[in-house]
């Protein structure tokens, strides 16, 4: 069995963390209990390009429980727990390939590995191996990088060709891969369906809101060890998972400042307390900045300028392009790491700018990510849509599908039951009067 991890000695460390999170994800467990005896994923290869952390261990296993062969990559270079990731391949015994902290030749080597696995379903966070796919289909190959460039000119067509047609369907896990996914398919590019699991409201509105919110703030603090309590918190993005991370900074007593481009966003923002203005008015008094918009440079060089000193700034939207880090680079007279995780950024003003992470994911970066509890539901999610591919993917259309209503409904309902909540049911009565028009008011 091929793996990259950093040291296998590790691995005993990782399966305790492993067990402790299982613990905590009981609509994974009854999954996997099902998956066990039923074997729905007898016969797929399943490559997930996705953070390497107990959470996922858990749904890796879950989907080899099922019957399904599976290679593991990491989604982002911060992002693995290098422990979880020695543990899944000696206790687990599935391909891994995911190192934290691993360069960028590294990174894509590993997404490599996981082409070269010739997947029939795939699971992505950020659709980075979806999209190395269909650059492979489309031949571009001038847009993938030379680790998997190099790889993919050695290959006869023929095995180019079957690479793409061995794969069934795929699902995605987040908001910015599945903006990309959808972009495909407005194109007519996209080469096979997949599930948008992000849009599930099991996975969207908890793991994003509830999810993010807690996290995020937890990377902040091991990053910084800061005081929240009465300090402005500037927050770009007031989607789901910037209301998450608002509703938690205002909870430790910051002062939360919105930015957003969306009016609708921006006028909820407002009505739920929070001061609203442009990034540029909120640049001078923020004392930190955090984005969560998935798109570029939503962090640059006019806002650096005007940021106060001391300055923190952080990325909790998804791939580390929201803050401007080549501007802050040029912008820099000295740069040095202060605390592990966060570098200090030394401007030509003589004003310091303190960044987290790199740029990267914070909660990831800097923390552990999600709590088990909320991942449960999101995991849940990519399980039952792996067998929802399996199953249907060859009768769906190369479109992007939303999770099918029954699943979401489905996951929700177990995770009420496993905290001992049963909730009402219609009666015949009140299904009958939903659904007449004749019975009026």
């Amino acid at each position: 069995m091929d793996y990259d991890v950093k040291d296998l000695a590790l691995a005993d460390q990782g399966y305790d963390k492993i067990e402790w999170a299982e613990k905590r994800m009981p609509v994974l467990r009854i999954i996997k209990e099902r998956f066990s005896k039923e074997k729905p994923l007898k016969g797929v290869r399943i490559s997930c390009c996705l953070h390497v952390t107990t959470e996922t261990a858990n749904l890796v296993r879950t989907l080899k429980e099922g019957g399904a062969e599976v290679a593991l990559c990491a989604s982002n270079p911060l992002s693995t727990q290098d422990d979880v990731a020695a543990s899944i391949v000696k206790h687990f015994e599935i391909p891994t390939f995911s190192i934290k902290g691993e360069s960028d030749d590294i990174y894509y080597a590993h997404i490599k590995e996981a082409l070269a696995f010739r997947p029939n379903v795939t699971m992505d966070d950020g659709a980075d191996l979806v999209g190395a796919l269909h650059m492979i289909a489309l031949g571009r190959y001038d847009a993938l990088h030379g680790t998997i460039r190099d790889w993919v000119e050695r290959l006869t067509a023929q095995q180019k060709k079957e690479l793409i047609d061995n794969i069934v369907g795929g699902s995605e896990e987040t908001t910015t891969g599945v903006i990309r996914l959808k972009s495909m398919e407005k194109e007519g590019v996209l080469y096979f369906p997949i599930v948008a699991v992000n849009d599930a409201f099991t996975k969207h509105m908890f793991d994003n809101r509830y999810g993010t919110g807690q996290s995020t703030i937890d990377g902040i603090l091991r990053a910084t060890n800061i005081l929240f309590a009465g300090a402005q918190f500037v927050l770009a993005g007031y989607g789901w998972c910037g209301k998450g991370v608002a509703m938690r900074a205002s909870g430790l007593g910051a002062r939360v400042i919105v930015a957003e481009v969306n009016p609708l966003r921006a006028l909820e923002a407002l009505m739920d307390g929070y001061d609203v203005m442009k990034m540029e008015d909120a640049a001078p008094l923020g004392d930190i900045f955090i984005t969560t918009t998935g798109d570029i440079h939503v962090l640059r060089k006019e806002h650096f300028e005007l940021m106060k000193d001391g300055a923190i700034i952080g990325n909790s939207g998804h791939f580390n392009v929201e803050i401007d880090i080549n501007a802050l680079e040029a912008m820099k007279t000295k740069k040095r790491n202060i605390r592990g995780t966060m570098d200090e950024y030394t401007l030509q003003n003589n004003k310091r700018i303190y960044l987290l992470g790199e740029g990267r994911l914070v909660n990831l970066a800097c923390a552990e990510g999600h709590p088990s509890e909320v991942m449960d539901m999101s995991f849940a999610n990519q399980a039952l849509c792996a067998e929802y591919m399996w199953k249907n993917g060859k009768n769906l259309e190369k479109k992007v599908y939303s999770v099918p209503d029954e699943i979401d409904k489905n996951v929700a309902y177990l995770k009420l039951k496993s905290a001992g909540i049963i909730i009402d049911e219609l009666t015949e009565e009140q299904k009958i009067y939903l659904a007449s028009w004749e019975m009026g008011t």
